[in-house]
Formats: C-alpha cells, structure tokens, sequence
C-alpha cells in the first residue's frame, strides 16, 4: 500500500516537508518512491505536482488528512510556489457579563 504524506526535515522548532509517496510500512524517515512537493509551514509557502499526485491517487495510493488538505490549497495550480493565506488568530470569548444581586426583601 503507498501513501502520500509528509516526510519532516529542518531543525528543531522549525519544519520543513516534503510532500513524498511512500510505501505505508515505510518509517517518517525512510526512502519515498517519489518527491511530490513541499510545504514550509513557516513561511507559508507550498509546491506541489498535482499531476504525480493524481497519477499515484489512481494507481490506488491514500493520502493523509495534512496533504488532503494541502491538495485542496493548491487548487490546480501545480508545479509553481504557492504563499499561503495567513491563520486569522481566533477570537477571544467575551467574558461574561456579571449579574447584580437584587436586595434581599425581608
């Protein structure tokens, strides 16, 4: 079975993957079949050959939840560099509004 997912590089506190095919049993680190891309979370930057991809999906390969998505980021646009939408940072909760106590009537 071959799947295709990322494989890390770079150093501590900074990553860097290759998008690679490689056998399912294969270890992080092991040998790809084949170098599909790259994806640089750090800088935001992605590269992608949509058209290897689609060749090893049809040839029965799975792909991981990360290149799933990173697939549907590329958006056809394969072989060229693509930057990345920064995160928008998520909202704060509104702390919730303090209710007075009523007088107690004797």
């Amino acid at each position: 079975m071959v799947t295709i997912r990322l494989k890390r590089f770079g150093r501590k506190k900074k990553p860097f993957y290759r998008v690679v095919a490689m056998h399912a049993a294969e270890k992080r680190q092991g040998a790809p079949l084949q170098e599909l891309g790259y994806y640089d979370p750090i800088a935001k930057l992605l590269k992608l050959d949509l058209e290897a991809t689609q060749t090893w999906v049809s040839k029965g390969a799975n792909t991981s939840e990360t290149v799933s998505r990173l697939i549907k980021l590329a958006d056809g646009r394969s072989g060229e560099v693509i930057q990345l939408p920064k995160r928008e940072p998520k909202p704060k909760a509104a702390p919730a509004p303090v209710q007075e106590e009523a007088p107690a009537a004797d």
